[in-house]
């Protein structure tokens, strides 16, 4: 099964600066600076002051004009089964022919 299929069958709720699921993901009035979404298994995995946390790094961010904003460490979402290690250097073959003695190297994040 694809990641992005993974990701869809998930349930993704809202998380308020409160530190309370607030709905389902997608459903906040205010679209300039929205809330922060998270898996709901995830959601309700980390305590309220984490979940405050990661929601009120996210508004203080987009204040700002970000609007891609990194989760706090313990509400980073991470992948189980098959899925790509931060930081981890590899060598890649590229998807074409591949010259003698040059390969692509490639940072997975």
């Amino acid at each position: 099964m694809g990641q992005l299929r993974k990701w869809r069958e998930q349930d993704w709720v809202r998380i308020g600066t409160d530190g309370k699921i607030k709905g389902p993901c997608g459903t906040s009035k205010d679209t300039k600076n929205p809330d922060r979404c998270l898996p709901r298994s995830k959601a309700q995995s980390l305590s309220k002051t984490q979940l405050s946390a990661t929601a009120k790094k996210k508004k203080q961010e987009g204040r700002k004009g970000k609007t891609v904003v990194k989760n706090t460490p313990a509400a980073t979402v991470k992948l189980r089964s098959g899925g790509l290690i931060k930081g981890k250097r590899s060598i890649a073959r590229g998807c074409g022919a591949v010259k003698a003695g040059r390969r692509k190297e490639t940072l997975y994040i």
